[in-house]
Order: structure tokens, then sequence, then C-alpha cells
């Protein structure tokens, strides 16, 4: 447990910036994502050759929907919502499933399969505290880090779509241009000017496109100012017939892969937005899932194609050090206004390609470090090694068709899904962590009392344990510490009336030379893994500070304290003594 450093952050998620600076920033990343969240309706509908009105009807809904869950995303109503800025957006992953949805069953079958796989998020989303050992800070960092490798194929193409008398010359300076510019300022600016170098890298690669004609305003002049989508709603089909059945694994598969991005998202944008780091909170990733799944039964009863969290918002997050959630409320109020002014979306989805692309390019390369940093975070030992590995060249290799190419073909749903990288990398890193729990050692487990009265028995129970497993009388005697300084620490959290009638559930199993102990618990608001990683600070480095917590951050490995709405868990690595 490595000290941790303070990060550059100008302003967190309780801290109000200036009102033109949370707009600005607001406007940037709205900028930034407009055109894919249009974009996958538009494929959609003219994919399964449905037309107008229901496409117009579908982008409104869509605008309507981005910016609704946005706002519930940064003020966290009740259980739904991150308390961050994590713009929502139409998910890609449903392109397939929803292409074979309409051609089957036309839009209200869409609808209905929408509108059940979103139950789905509901369910994980509260008891999210059951997949704990599955979705892993590892397995989510795999996740953002093979969403720039799913996503840079379509950006660098747009690179280069433009009229073919570009290609050559006006295409290549534009995305240069606009690269340089970005990546200088996101070096070398300070202060204010950081804060602004996602617009400033915009605006000079646009000026540069218009001298030399790659800037297209006849959409813009077209548009109307204000206006509304003829009525296209296409109700939802509850007779569940054949179609339905035969389509719903599909959508609540999609669904569930959406959802592990969403959580890696939502652990990323954590690390980004304290300038001191912290241990996740899973609450937070609990909400943020919650959100998102309010977001997709919007799309469901709407008629429309279901959303995620967009994870360019943690990237610029990190490129401004701007993490203020009244960010994420103009995103969502633009997003709001956008659906009625027709004038204003041409105008941002007006940007050249290559402007877009090149920026783009740099915003998904900062994505992939932040996932870089989770994995290691979460300690990169040779399990998790190879886990990410695996994973990781997986992911890489079914992206790019590289691994039995010959499989892939056609555009059906599996030839589809296995080409997306983030997802089989992601069931890839799921399926090994979950193998890797089945094919260790048997844990063994004990109920108790939270109190002290049960320190006699836990005793008992992680010496016999260890013993099993032929640890020295040291070895022993060093677990017995670190369970006494824990079980002291957890029942201090928890001093109330109510604490006698806690329930405490202790497991044990030895793994690649640790015993791993997990606790199972209520516990108060702090969090016990960040007491521990602070321990070293000039400021807590006193006779003030928790004895107890200083004796487990020696004593102890590794500890890693997940918070959720029904639990609180505490996982415990410790070496053997030598």
């Amino acid at each position: 447990m490595a000290q941790t450093e303070a990060q550059d952050i100008r302003f967190e998620p309780n801290e109000a910036p200036p009102t033109p600076l949370s707009v600005g920033l607001a406007f940037q990343l709205v900028v930034l994502t407009i055109s894919g969240v249009v974009l996958t309706p538009v494929i959609v509908v003219q994919a399964a050759n449905i037309g107008e009105p229901f496409l117009s009807w579908s982008i409104f809904c869509v605008l309507l929907i981005a910016g609704s869950t946005t706002i519930l995303q940064a003020v966290r109503v009740w259980r739904f919502g991150s308390g961050h800025v994590l713009l929502m957006g139409t998910s890609g992953a449903f392109i397939a499933v929803c292409i074979t949805a309409l051609v089957s069953g036309g839009p209200a079958l869409m609808c209905s399969l929408i509108v059940v796989s979103s139950i789905i998020q509901f369910i994980i989303a509260f008891k999210l505290s059951v997949l704990r050992r599955v979705i892993t800070p590892t397995v989510a960092g795999i996740v953002i880090m093979l969403i720039p490798v799913t996503v840079f194929p379509i950006i660098f193409d747009l690179l280069v779509d433009v009229p073919e008398e570009h290609l050559a010359f006006n295409a290549p300076i534009v995305a240069a241009i606009t690269i340089a510019i970005s990546v200088i300022l996101a070096m070398r600016a300070t202060g204010f000017l950081r804060l602004w170098t996602p617009l400033i890298g915009l605006v000079i690669g646009t000026i540069v496109a218009s001298l030399l004609g790659l800037f297209d305003a006849t959409p813009i002049r077209e548009a109307a100012w204000v206006g509304l989508p003829e009525w296209g709603w296409p109700g939802i089909d509850i007779s569940f017939g054949p179609k339905f059945w035969g389509l719903v694994p599909a959508f609540i598969l999609v669904t569930v892969v959406g959802l592990v991005e969403t959580i890696g998202d939502s652990v990323a944008i954590q690390r980004v937005s304290q300038r001191q780091p912290r241990a996740p909170d899973y609450r937070v990733v609990q909400g943020a899932v919650g959100a998102d799944g309010v977001g997709n039964l919007l799309s469901g009863f709407l008629g429309t194609v279901p959303n995620t969290t967009y994870s360019s918002s943690i990237a610029v997050t990190e490129l401004t050090g701007v993490a203020s959630r009244r960010v994420g409320i103009y995103i969502g109020v633009i997003f709001l206004v956008l659906a009625f002014l027709p004038k204003l979306k041409a105008v941002i989805i007006a940007l050249p390609n290559p402007v877009a692309g090149a920026y783009i390019t740099v915003i998904l390369a900062m994505l992939f470090i932040v996932g870089m940093k989770l994995v290691f975070r979460d300690g990169l030992d040779f399990r998790k090694s190879i886990i990410t590995g695996v994973s990781l060249w997986v992911g890489i290799g079914f992206q790019f068709e590289l691994i039995f190419p010959d499989l892939l073909t056609g555009t059906g749903f599996w030839g589809t899904l296995l080409r997306n990288g983030m997802t089989v990398g992601g069931l890839v890193a799921i399926a090994l962590t979950l193998m890797w729990e089945v094919l260790g050692s048997r844990r063994r487990r004990i109920q108790t009392k939270l109190a002290i009265e049960s320190l006699p028995e836990l005793t008992e129970f992680l010496s016999t344990a260890a013993k099993r497993w032929n640890w020295s009388e040291e070895s022993v005697i060093r677990l017995q510490q670190v369970n006494e300084e824990l079980l002291l620490t957890l029942i201090d959290s928890n001093n109330d009336a109510a604490a006698e009638e806690r329930r405490l559930q202790v497991s044990v199993r030895h793994d690649a030379g640790q015993l791993a102990l997990e606790y199972v618990a209520v516990a108060d608001e702090e969090n016990i893994e960040d007491r521990a990683m602070f321990v070293h600070d000039a400021a807590n480095d006193d006779a003030s500070t928790d004895l107890s917590i200083k004796l487990l951050h020696f004593l102890a490995a590794e500890i890693r304290h997940q918070k959720y709405f029904d639990m609180d868990i505490v996982n415990i690595r410790v070496d053997p003594a030598t």
C-alpha cells in the first residue's frame, strides 16, 4: 500500500466553478459526443429501413433521454445517479440487436425488449455486491482500456472521411494541426489556459479546415431554428410471441456487456475526480448503473436505442481537472435544449470529420491510461497480470479480425458481437476472474456477531484454517493480530446502539502463498482502506491516528474496502511471517 499523491484537480464534484467555465466545458463535451449520440439511432433505423417519422422521433427522444439521465447522474436522486460528471448517450453495443429486432418485428418489438432488459440493470444495481468477486477494478480497467481499441477504427476513419480532392493534403494537414495543438496544450498549459485546452484545439482545427474548404455550412443554413418532430411513438409489443423470446437472451447479454462498461466508467470517474485518490465507493457504482437502467427503461418506453455512459467525460475531466457535478448538469441541459433546436444540432454535427477524429484520438489515448491506472491500482500480481494480458490481446485480436476471421463473417448477432474487442475482452476478463475463484482453494466461512465477544471464536477459526495450510506459529500470530485490529476497527465504526444486532461473516482461503480474508458487515461512512492508505501522511502521523489502522497497515499485505448500499466488505491479504 504505497503512499498516495494528490492529483491536479481544480474543482472536485462538490465544488462550484464559475458559470462561464462550467458552461464552456459542458459545451465542449456536447460537441465531442453529439455526433455519436445521434448517429447510433440513424444507423439502426436506416439499416432496418424504417424511415420517417420514426427516425426523427428516435433522435428527438435520444437527446431528451441523454440530457435527463446525464443530469440524474450528476445530482443523484436516492440510489440513482453517481454524483459525478458521467455523460450519457446512445450505446453502440445495441446496434446489431436493435436492427435485428426492428427487422423481425418492428419498433414495438424493439421497445418491449429494451424495457425487459433494463430490468436486469436494476437488479444488478441493487445487488452489485453479489458480483464483487467477478466485477473487480481489474476487470473494469481492462474494459476501459479496450474502449479506445474498439472505437479507434471508427475514429481513424473520420480522419479520411472527406471528399476525394481533400484526401491527399487538406485532411492530413487539418488532422495534424488539431492533434499538435491539443497535445502541446495538454502538456504545457497550466491554470486557466488548461481548462480551455479541448475547445481551443477544436476551434483552431475548425478554422484551418474552413480555410482549406473542409467546412460545409449548408446543413446549418437549411435547418430550422426551433422545431418538434412528427409524432412517431411506436408503442410497445406486449404479445410476447416467439420473436420476443428468441431475442431476449441477446438483449440481456448486450445489456450486461454495457453494464460492465458503466461499472468501469463509474470507477474511473471517481479516480480522476478527487485531489487525494480514494478507494472506489461502490455505492457510486450502483448509482451509476441504476441511472443507466433508468435511461434504458425510458428508451424502451419512448421508442429509441438504449443508452450508456460515455467514457469521454472521464478523459476530459482528467485533462481539465474540473470534476464539478455542475458541469454534468449543464451538459444535460444543453442536450435537452438541443432536442428542440435543429439549427444548433446542425452546427455541432457540422464539425469537420478530421477535426473531430484528431481530437477524439487524444481523448481516447488518455482514456487508455485511465484504464491502465485502474489495473495497476488494484495491484498487478501474477494472477491479475495473466488476466489483463490475455484479455487485452484476445480483445484486440477479435476487434481486428485476427483470430478465427472465417468465423466472424456476416452481420448477424454473433458475428457483430465477436468483432467488438471490448465485448470479447471484457467477457474473457470476467471468465478468467470467475475461473480463478472456482479453481482456487475452498473458502472457509464463519458467521458471528459484530462484537468484541466474538474475538475468541474468530481467533480459533482463523488459527485452525491457517494451520491446515501449514502456516508457522509466527504466521498464525500475525494473522490473529490482523483479525483483532480489523474487528476492533469495525466495532468502532459501528458504535451505535444497533451495532449489537449486526452480524459479521468472515471467510478465508489460501491464495498464492497468502491468506485472503473477507469480512462482510455494515460499517460507517468512513472507508478503512482510505484510512490505511494515508497512515504515512504528515497530517495523520500523530498520536491521534487510530492505532488499529496503523497496525493493520503494517501487518496486512493489502487492504480493500468496498462500500455498497446493502453491506460493507473488507478484503485483507496476509503474508506469512518470514
